[in-house]
Protein backbone atom coordinates (compact mmCIF):
# COMPACT_ATOMS: atom_id res chain seq x y z
CA UNK A 1 0.00 0.00 0.00
CA UNK A 2 1.09 3.38 -0.76
CA UNK A 3 2.17 5.99 1.60
CA UNK A 4 -1.33 8.11 0.00
CA UNK A 5 -3.00 5.08 0.32
CA UNK A 6 -2.64 4.52 3.71
CA UNK A 7 -3.45 7.90 4.59
CA UNK A 8 -6.94 7.76 2.72
CA UNK A 9 -7.17 4.81 4.62
CA UNK A 10 -6.60 6.01 7.95
CA UNK A 11 -8.73 9.80 6.83
CA UNK A 12 -11.63 8.80 4.93
CA UNK A 13 -12.82 5.75 6.69
CA UNK A 14 -13.20 5.47 10.53
CA UNK A 15 -13.66 2.31 12.58
CA UNK A 16 -17.29 1.24 12.31
CA UNK A 17 -18.82 1.53 16.13
CA UNK A 18 -19.05 -1.43 17.93
CA UNK A 19 -19.63 -2.91 21.33
CA UNK A 20 -16.96 -2.80 24.26
CA UNK A 21 -14.94 0.07 22.39
CA UNK A 22 -15.00 1.97 26.25
CA UNK A 23 -14.65 -0.79 27.88
CA UNK A 24 -11.55 -1.06 30.67
CA UNK A 25 -9.90 -3.91 31.86
CA UNK A 26 -7.65 -4.05 34.80
CA UNK A 27 -3.57 -5.03 34.81
CA UNK A 28 -1.49 -6.99 36.93
CA UNK A 29 1.07 -4.06 37.15
CA UNK A 30 -1.58 -1.66 38.26
CA UNK A 31 -4.54 0.86 36.77
CA UNK A 32 -6.79 0.01 33.86
CA UNK A 33 -6.40 0.80 29.94
CA UNK A 34 -9.01 0.20 27.41
CA UNK A 35 -9.09 -2.67 25.96
CA UNK A 36 -7.96 -4.04 22.79
CA UNK A 37 -10.08 -6.86 21.44
CA UNK A 38 -7.96 -8.08 18.57
CA UNK A 39 -9.50 -11.72 18.80
CA UNK A 40 -11.74 -10.97 15.50
CA UNK A 41 -11.09 -14.42 13.98
CA UNK A 42 -13.21 -16.23 16.62
CA UNK A 43 -15.20 -13.48 17.88
CA UNK A 44 -16.10 -9.98 16.12
CA UNK A 45 -17.52 -7.56 18.87
CA UNK A 46 -21.06 -6.84 17.95
CA UNK A 47 -21.72 -3.58 15.53
CA UNK A 48 -23.40 -0.63 17.14
CA UNK A 49 -25.57 -0.70 14.24
CA UNK A 50 -26.45 -4.00 14.98
CA UNK A 51 -27.28 -3.88 18.48
CA UNK A 52 -29.50 -0.80 18.09
CA UNK A 53 -31.58 -2.83 15.05
CA UNK A 54 -32.06 -5.72 17.66
CA UNK A 55 -33.23 -3.32 20.64
CA UNK A 56 -35.48 -1.54 18.68
CA UNK A 57 -37.49 -4.71 17.26
CA UNK A 58 -36.85 -6.59 20.58
CA UNK A 59 -40.52 -5.06 21.83
CA UNK A 60 -42.10 -6.52 18.86
CA UNK A 61 -40.57 -10.13 19.11
CA UNK A 62 -43.02 -12.78 18.26
CA UNK A 63 -43.74 -16.27 16.99
CA UNK A 64 -42.23 -17.01 13.48
CA UNK A 65 -44.55 -18.80 10.97
CA UNK A 66 -46.54 -19.61 13.53
CA UNK A 67 -49.14 -17.56 14.82
CA UNK A 68 -52.10 -14.65 13.51
CA UNK A 69 -51.30 -11.42 15.57
CA UNK A 70 -49.96 -8.84 14.49
CA UNK A 71 -46.43 -9.52 16.08
CA UNK A 72 -46.20 -12.76 14.75
CA UNK A 73 -46.75 -11.33 11.75
CA UNK A 74 -44.41 -8.76 12.29
CA UNK A 75 -41.61 -11.09 13.55
CA UNK A 76 -42.41 -13.61 9.40
CA UNK A 77 -41.90 -10.39 7.79
CA UNK A 78 -38.80 -9.53 10.00
CA UNK A 79 -37.68 -13.21 9.31
CA UNK A 80 -38.26 -13.67 5.30
CA UNK A 81 -37.01 -9.90 4.77
CA UNK A 82 -33.65 -11.19 6.69
CA UNK A 83 -33.35 -13.94 4.31
CA UNK A 84 -33.60 -11.49 1.46
CA UNK A 85 -31.10 -9.52 2.59
CA UNK A 86 -28.51 -11.78 2.99
CA UNK A 87 -29.00 -13.54 -0.43
CA UNK A 88 -28.45 -10.19 -1.29
CA UNK A 89 -25.20 -9.44 0.15
CA UNK A 90 -24.08 -12.90 -0.96
CA UNK A 91 -25.42 -12.34 -4.83
CA UNK A 92 -26.95 -15.17 -4.43
CA UNK A 93 -28.73 -16.76 -8.04
CA UNK A 94 -32.20 -16.50 -8.22
CA UNK A 95 -33.46 -20.40 -7.45
CA UNK A 96 -30.83 -20.61 -4.75
CA UNK A 97 -32.13 -21.11 -1.62
CA UNK A 98 -30.68 -19.95 1.97
CA UNK A 99 -31.24 -21.61 5.28
CA UNK A 100 -30.43 -20.17 8.60
CA UNK A 101 -28.36 -22.67 10.91
CA UNK A 102 -26.30 -21.87 13.90
CA UNK A 103 -22.84 -20.92 12.40
CA UNK A 104 -20.80 -22.29 10.07
CA UNK A 105 -20.16 -25.67 11.67
CA UNK A 106 -24.12 -26.00 11.86
CA UNK A 107 -24.56 -25.35 7.92
CA UNK A 108 -21.60 -27.57 6.74
CA UNK A 109 -22.99 -30.38 8.93
CA UNK A 110 -26.36 -29.81 7.28
CA UNK A 111 -24.69 -30.04 3.81
CA UNK A 112 -23.10 -33.05 4.92
CA UNK A 113 -26.29 -34.71 5.92
CA UNK A 114 -27.90 -33.77 2.39
CA UNK A 115 -24.80 -35.40 -0.04
CA UNK A 116 -26.12 -38.08 -2.32
CA UNK A 117 -25.31 -41.47 -1.84
CA UNK A 118 -21.84 -42.36 -3.33
CA UNK A 119 -21.00 -38.39 -2.84
CA UNK A 120 -16.97 -38.09 -2.33
CA UNK A 121 -15.47 -35.16 -0.88
CA UNK A 122 -12.08 -33.28 -1.29
CA UNK A 123 -10.61 -31.38 1.42
CA UNK A 124 -7.30 -29.65 1.96
CA UNK A 125 -6.15 -30.64 5.27
CA UNK A 126 -5.58 -26.83 5.89
CA UNK A 127 -9.04 -26.38 6.75
CA UNK A 128 -10.42 -25.30 9.81
CA UNK A 129 -12.20 -28.26 11.46
CA UNK A 130 -15.53 -27.15 11.18
CA UNK A 131 -14.99 -27.88 7.12
CA UNK A 132 -12.26 -30.53 8.24
CA UNK A 133 -14.48 -32.85 10.06
CA UNK A 134 -18.17 -33.16 8.87
CA UNK A 135 -18.08 -35.70 5.75
CA UNK A 136 -17.05 -38.46 8.32
CA UNK A 137 -20.00 -40.26 6.97
CA UNK A 138 -18.56 -39.72 2.99
CA UNK A 139 -15.52 -41.02 0.75
CA UNK A 140 -13.68 -38.47 1.82
CA UNK A 141 -9.92 -37.05 0.43
CA UNK A 142 -7.73 -35.50 2.54
CA UNK A 143 -5.19 -33.13 0.44
CA UNK A 144 -1.80 -31.69 1.30
CA UNK A 145 -1.40 -28.33 2.67
CA UNK A 146 -0.49 -26.53 -0.62
CA UNK A 147 2.04 -23.70 -0.92
CA UNK A 148 0.83 -21.51 -3.22
CA UNK A 149 -2.60 -21.13 -4.57
CA UNK A 150 -1.59 -22.38 -7.96
CA UNK A 151 -0.50 -25.59 -6.41
CA UNK A 152 -3.64 -25.51 -4.73
CA UNK A 153 -5.53 -25.48 -8.08
CA UNK A 154 -3.18 -28.08 -9.65
CA UNK A 155 -3.52 -30.61 -6.50
CA UNK A 156 -7.09 -30.37 -6.86
CA UNK A 157 -7.11 -30.91 -10.27
CA UNK A 158 -5.15 -33.93 -10.05
CA UNK A 159 -7.09 -35.59 -6.94
CA UNK A 160 -10.26 -35.04 -9.25
CA UNK A 161 -9.28 -36.60 -12.54
CA UNK A 162 -8.35 -39.80 -10.40
CA UNK A 163 -11.85 -39.95 -8.90
CA UNK A 164 -15.22 -41.90 -10.49
CA UNK A 165 -16.72 -39.49 -13.01
CA UNK A 166 -20.23 -41.28 -12.48
CA UNK A 167 -20.56 -40.27 -8.77
CA UNK A 168 -21.37 -36.96 -7.50
CA UNK A 169 -18.50 -34.83 -5.95
CA UNK A 170 -18.06 -31.92 -3.21
CA UNK A 171 -15.02 -30.09 -2.87
CA UNK A 172 -15.19 -28.03 0.53
CA UNK A 173 -12.53 -24.86 0.62
CA UNK A 174 -12.49 -21.84 2.82
CA UNK A 175 -12.26 -18.27 1.47
CA UNK A 176 -9.25 -16.98 3.96
CA UNK A 177 -7.68 -18.86 6.72
CA UNK A 178 -8.32 -18.50 9.85
CA UNK A 179 -4.78 -18.95 10.81
CA UNK A 180 -2.59 -17.47 8.16
CA UNK A 181 -5.56 -14.76 7.19
CA UNK A 182 -4.09 -15.79 3.32
CA UNK A 183 -7.09 -15.44 1.11
CA UNK A 184 -7.91 -18.57 -1.54
CA UNK A 185 -8.09 -18.90 -5.11
CA UNK A 186 -11.83 -20.04 -4.69
CA UNK A 187 -12.77 -18.89 -8.62
CA UNK A 188 -10.16 -21.07 -9.99
CA UNK A 189 -11.04 -24.20 -7.55
CA UNK A 190 -14.65 -23.66 -8.22
CA UNK A 191 -13.43 -23.63 -11.94
CA UNK A 192 -11.70 -26.89 -11.33
CA UNK A 193 -13.94 -28.41 -9.78
CA UNK A 194 -16.94 -28.14 -11.85
CA UNK A 195 -14.31 -29.15 -15.19
CA UNK A 196 -14.52 -32.26 -13.57
CA UNK A 197 -18.03 -32.73 -12.86
CA UNK A 198 -18.18 -31.56 -8.80
CA UNK A 199 -19.61 -29.35 -7.24
CA UNK A 200 -18.01 -26.57 -3.95
CA UNK A 201 -18.98 -25.23 -1.48
CA UNK A 202 -17.48 -22.48 0.15
CA UNK A 203 -16.41 -21.76 3.90
CA UNK A 204 -16.65 -17.73 4.32
CA UNK A 205 -16.68 -17.28 8.12
CA UNK A 206 -13.31 -15.39 7.32
CA UNK A 207 -14.01 -14.08 4.31
CA UNK A 208 -17.34 -12.61 4.59
CA UNK A 209 -16.36 -10.22 7.49
CA UNK A 210 -13.40 -8.42 5.41
CA UNK A 211 -14.37 -8.60 1.56
CA UNK A 212 -17.61 -8.57 -0.14
CA UNK A 213 -18.44 -12.51 -1.37
CA UNK A 214 -20.46 -12.82 -4.70
CA UNK A 215 -21.67 -16.41 -5.15
CA UNK A 216 -22.47 -15.91 -8.68
CA UNK A 217 -18.90 -14.65 -9.33
CA UNK A 218 -17.02 -16.86 -7.23
CA UNK A 219 -19.02 -19.55 -9.52
CA UNK A 220 -19.45 -21.40 -6.09
CA UNK A 221 -22.18 -23.91 -5.29
CA UNK A 222 -22.79 -23.52 -1.55
CA UNK A 223 -21.54 -20.99 0.93
CA UNK A 224 -21.23 -20.68 4.70
CA UNK A 225 -20.35 -18.13 7.55
CA UNK A 226 -21.41 -17.33 10.89
CA UNK A 227 -22.93 -14.34 12.13
CA UNK A 228 -20.74 -14.03 15.04
CA UNK A 229 -17.71 -13.54 13.02
CA UNK A 230 -19.83 -11.14 11.04
CA UNK A 231 -20.24 -8.47 13.99
CA UNK A 232 -23.76 -9.91 14.36
CA UNK A 233 -23.93 -12.42 17.90
CA UNK A 234 -27.14 -14.34 18.70
CA UNK A 235 -26.01 -17.37 17.19
CA UNK A 236 -27.40 -17.44 13.62
CA UNK A 237 -24.81 -18.81 10.28
CA UNK A 238 -26.04 -18.96 6.36
CA UNK A 239 -25.88 -22.24 4.37
CA UNK A 240 -26.79 -20.70 0.66
CA UNK A 241 -26.57 -22.12 -2.57
CA UNK A 242 -28.11 -25.12 -5.06
CA UNK A 243 -32.07 -25.94 -3.82
CA UNK A 244 -31.66 -29.61 -5.14
CA UNK A 245 -29.24 -31.66 -2.63
CA UNK A 246 -31.27 -29.93 -0.31
CA UNK A 247 -34.31 -30.59 -1.59
CA UNK A 248 -33.54 -34.28 -2.17
CA UNK A 249 -32.15 -35.17 1.71
CA UNK A 250 -34.13 -35.17 4.63
CA UNK A 251 -34.88 -32.40 7.24
CA UNK A 252 -31.83 -31.87 9.04
CA UNK A 253 -34.08 -31.61 12.05
CA UNK A 254 -37.26 -33.59 12.34
CA UNK A 255 -39.97 -31.30 13.80
CA UNK A 256 -42.74 -28.36 13.67
CA UNK A 257 -41.98 -25.79 10.79
CA UNK A 258 -40.18 -28.49 8.36
CA UNK A 259 -43.44 -30.72 7.91
CA UNK A 260 -45.77 -29.32 5.77
CA UNK A 261 -48.68 -32.56 6.27
CA UNK A 262 -48.22 -34.87 9.57
CA UNK A 263 -50.71 -37.63 9.13
CA UNK A 264 -51.96 -41.01 11.02
CA UNK A 265 -51.61 -44.31 9.04
CA UNK A 266 -54.11 -47.01 9.75
CA UNK A 267 -50.84 -49.04 11.41
CA UNK A 268 -50.25 -46.62 13.99
CA UNK A 269 -47.28 -44.63 12.16
CA UNK A 270 -47.30 -41.45 10.61
CA UNK A 271 -46.82 -40.02 6.96
CA UNK A 272 -44.94 -36.80 6.83
CA UNK A 273 -44.90 -34.31 3.57
CA UNK A 274 -41.93 -32.30 4.07
CA UNK A 275 -41.39 -28.85 3.05
CA UNK A 276 -39.04 -28.12 -0.34
CA UNK A 277 -38.40 -24.42 0.66
CA UNK A 278 -35.57 -23.85 2.79
CA UNK A 279 -38.13 -24.42 6.22
CA UNK A 280 -37.39 -28.29 4.96
CA UNK A 281 -34.00 -27.65 7.51
CA UNK A 282 -35.45 -25.31 9.76
CA UNK A 283 -37.03 -27.28 12.36
CA UNK A 284 -38.00 -25.67 15.23
CA UNK A 285 -38.99 -21.71 16.43
CA UNK A 286 -36.44 -19.67 14.31
CA UNK A 287 -33.97 -17.55 15.56
CA UNK A 288 -35.49 -14.59 14.63
CA UNK A 289 -32.99 -12.13 16.32
CA UNK A 290 -29.96 -13.72 14.84
CA UNK A 291 -31.27 -13.70 11.51
CA UNK A 292 -32.11 -10.29 11.77
CA UNK A 293 -28.73 -9.17 13.19
CA UNK A 294 -27.08 -10.58 10.39
CA UNK A 295 -29.19 -8.52 8.11
CA UNK A 296 -28.18 -5.56 9.92
CA UNK A 297 -24.37 -6.46 9.97
CA UNK A 298 -24.48 -7.04 5.96
CA UNK A 299 -26.50 -3.75 5.49
CA UNK A 300 -23.92 -2.12 7.65
CA UNK A 301 -20.83 -3.36 5.77
CA UNK A 302 -22.56 -2.68 2.59
CA UNK A 303 -23.45 1.17 3.53
CA UNK A 304 -19.98 1.26 4.96
CA UNK A 305 -18.40 0.11 1.61
CA UNK A 306 -16.43 -2.54 1.43
CA UNK A 307 -13.39 -0.94 -0.61
CA UNK A 308 -12.73 1.96 2.27
CA UNK A 309 -13.21 -1.34 4.45
CA UNK A 310 -10.79 -3.35 2.69
CA UNK A 311 -8.03 -0.07 2.26
CA UNK A 312 -8.42 0.16 5.88
CA UNK A 313 -8.03 -3.06 6.70
CA UNK A 314 -4.92 -3.03 4.34
CA UNK A 315 -3.41 -0.40 5.77
CA UNK A 316 -3.62 -1.97 9.51
CA UNK A 317 -1.96 -5.30 8.62
CA UNK A 318 0.84 -3.25 7.05
CA UNK A 319 1.39 -1.79 9.91
CA UNK A 320 0.96 -5.13 12.06
CA UNK A 321 3.51 -6.74 9.34
CA UNK A 322 5.51 -4.29 9.52
CA UNK A 323 6.02 -4.11 13.32
CA UNK A 324 6.10 -7.94 13.51
CA UNK A 325 9.03 -7.77 10.47
CA UNK A 326 11.27 -5.50 13.05
CA UNK A 327 11.18 -8.15 15.61
CA UNK A 328 14.09 -11.21 15.00
CA UNK A 329 12.66 -13.70 17.37
CA UNK A 330 8.74 -13.06 15.77
CA UNK A 331 8.11 -15.63 12.81
CA UNK A 332 4.91 -15.09 11.11
CA UNK A 333 3.29 -18.39 9.55
CA UNK A 334 2.47 -18.04 6.00
CA UNK A 335 1.28 -21.10 3.46
CA UNK A 336 1.63 -18.90 0.46
CA UNK A 337 4.19 -16.63 1.11
CA UNK A 338 5.18 -12.61 2.33
CA UNK A 339 3.55 -11.06 -0.64
CA UNK A 340 -0.12 -13.59 -0.49
CA UNK A 341 -2.86 -11.05 -0.09
CA UNK A 342 -4.80 -11.58 2.83
CA UNK A 343 -6.91 -10.22 5.78
CA UNK A 344 -6.56 -9.28 9.06
CA UNK A 345 -5.59 -12.44 10.81
CA UNK A 346 -1.80 -13.51 11.62
CA UNK A 347 -0.62 -16.24 13.41
CA UNK A 348 3.45 -16.22 14.62
CA UNK A 349 5.63 -17.85 17.18
CA UNK A 350 8.05 -15.65 19.54
CA UNK A 351 11.60 -17.49 19.95
CA UNK A 352 11.85 -18.19 23.39
CA UNK A 353 8.59 -17.86 24.65
CA UNK A 354 5.29 -20.37 25.02
CA UNK A 355 2.87 -18.87 22.81
CA UNK A 356 0.57 -19.58 25.69
CA UNK A 357 2.50 -17.37 28.29
CA UNK A 358 2.88 -14.66 25.81
CA UNK A 359 -0.78 -14.26 25.28
CA UNK A 360 -1.58 -14.44 28.64
CA UNK A 361 1.33 -11.84 29.42
CA UNK A 362 -0.62 -9.59 26.68
CA UNK A 363 -3.56 -9.40 28.34
CA UNK A 364 -2.74 -8.94 31.88
CA UNK A 365 -0.02 -6.56 31.52
CA UNK A 366 -0.94 -4.56 28.49
CA UNK A 367 -4.95 -5.28 27.88
CA UNK A 368 -4.67 -6.65 24.92
CA UNK A 369 -6.81 -9.71 23.76
CA UNK A 370 -5.23 -12.33 21.42
CA UNK A 371 -5.97 -16.34 21.11
CA UNK A 372 -3.14 -18.45 21.46
CA UNK A 373 -3.27 -22.40 20.57
CA UNK A 374 -3.75 -24.23 17.31
CA UNK A 375 -7.01 -22.51 16.38
CA UNK A 376 -8.93 -25.36 15.85
CA UNK A 377 -6.85 -26.18 12.89
CA UNK A 378 -4.46 -28.73 13.87
CA UNK A 379 -3.36 -30.19 10.78
CA UNK A 380 -2.80 -26.53 9.33
CA UNK A 381 -0.51 -25.44 12.41
CA UNK A 382 1.22 -28.34 12.72
CA UNK A 383 2.56 -28.12 9.15
CA UNK A 384 3.20 -24.84 9.17
CA UNK A 385 5.37 -25.48 12.86
CA UNK A 386 6.97 -28.63 11.27
CA UNK A 387 5.09 -30.96 13.11
CA UNK A 388 3.85 -33.90 12.77
CA UNK A 389 0.06 -32.97 11.53
CA UNK A 390 -1.31 -36.98 12.71
CA UNK A 391 -0.07 -35.70 16.30
CA UNK A 392 -3.33 -34.74 18.78
CA UNK A 393 -3.60 -31.62 20.47
CA UNK A 394 -6.16 -29.70 22.59
CA UNK A 395 -7.74 -26.88 20.33
CA UNK A 396 -7.05 -23.39 22.01
CA UNK A 397 -5.06 -24.60 25.21
CA UNK A 398 -1.05 -24.67 25.21
CA UNK A 399 0.81 -28.46 25.51
CA UNK A 400 3.49 -27.48 28.29
CA UNK A 401 4.01 -24.58 30.67
CA UNK A 402 5.59 -21.47 30.35
CA UNK A 403 8.58 -21.31 29.21
CA UNK A 404 9.22 -25.20 27.95
CA UNK A 405 8.65 -26.07 24.49
CA UNK A 406 5.09 -26.44 23.28
CA UNK A 407 3.38 -26.81 19.79
CA UNK A 408 1.01 -23.55 19.54
CA UNK A 409 0.83 -20.46 18.27
CA UNK A 410 -0.15 -16.56 19.15
CA UNK A 411 -2.90 -15.51 16.80
CA UNK A 412 -3.54 -11.40 16.33
CA UNK A 413 -6.85 -10.47 14.12
CA UNK A 414 -9.06 -7.32 13.57
CA UNK A 415 -11.05 -6.23 11.55
CA UNK A 416 -13.75 -3.23 10.32
CA UNK A 417 -14.47 -2.01 14.46
CA UNK A 418 -9.97 -2.14 14.51
CA UNK A 419 -8.50 1.15 15.79
CA UNK A 420 -4.98 2.73 15.07
CA UNK A 421 -4.08 2.51 18.94
CA UNK A 422 -4.99 -0.75 19.26
CA UNK A 423 -2.66 -2.63 16.30
CA UNK A 424 -0.36 -0.11 17.56
CA UNK A 425 0.05 -0.99 21.17
CA UNK A 426 -0.14 -4.46 20.33
CA UNK A 427 2.94 -3.99 18.20
CA UNK A 428 4.83 -2.08 21.25
CA UNK A 429 3.94 -4.61 23.85
CA UNK A 430 5.22 -7.74 21.33
CA UNK A 431 8.55 -5.62 21.25
CA UNK A 432 8.61 -4.73 25.04
CA UNK A 433 8.00 -7.89 25.61
CA UNK A 434 10.49 -9.60 23.85
CA UNK A 435 13.63 -7.12 24.53
CA UNK A 436 12.39 -6.69 28.58
CA UNK A 437 10.71 -9.94 29.31
CA UNK A 438 7.36 -10.36 31.30
CA UNK A 439 6.84 -7.70 34.35
CA UNK A 440 4.70 -10.66 35.99
CA UNK A 441 5.11 -14.33 36.96
CA UNK A 442 2.91 -16.40 35.34
CA UNK A 443 1.75 -20.08 35.72
CA UNK A 444 -0.43 -23.07 34.77
CA UNK A 445 -3.79 -23.62 35.54
CA UNK A 446 -6.95 -26.06 34.43
CA UNK A 447 -3.88 -26.27 30.66
CA UNK A 448 -4.13 -22.20 30.92
CA UNK A 449 -1.45 -19.75 31.36
CA UNK A 450 -2.43 -17.05 33.62
CA UNK A 451 -0.89 -14.60 35.98
CA UNK A 452 0.61 -16.03 39.37
CA UNK A 453 -1.22 -14.15 42.31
Amino acid sequence: MSVSTAAAARTVCAPLPVLGRDVTVPLVTGGEVTYAALDYAASAPALQRVWDDVAAYAPYYGSVHRGAGYLSQLSTDLFENARRTVAEFLDCRPDDQLVFTRSTTDSLNLLARALPAGCQVFVFETEHHASLLPWQDARVTYLNAPRTPRQAVETLERALADRDPHGPALVCVTGASNVTGELWPVRELAAAAHAHGARIVLDAAQLAPHHPVSVQELDVDWIAFSGHKLYAPFGSGVLAGRADWLVAADPYLAGGGASRKVTRREDGGVDVEWHESAARHEAGSPNVIGAYSIASACKALTEAGFDSLVAREEYLIAKVRAGLAEVPQVKVLSLFGDDAPRVGVISFVVEGWNSSHFAAALSAEYGIGVRDGLFCAHPLVRTLLGSDPRNQGECGAPEAAPGEKSLNAIRVSFGAGTPDEHVERFVNAVRELVSEGAQWQYRTEDGRCVPAV
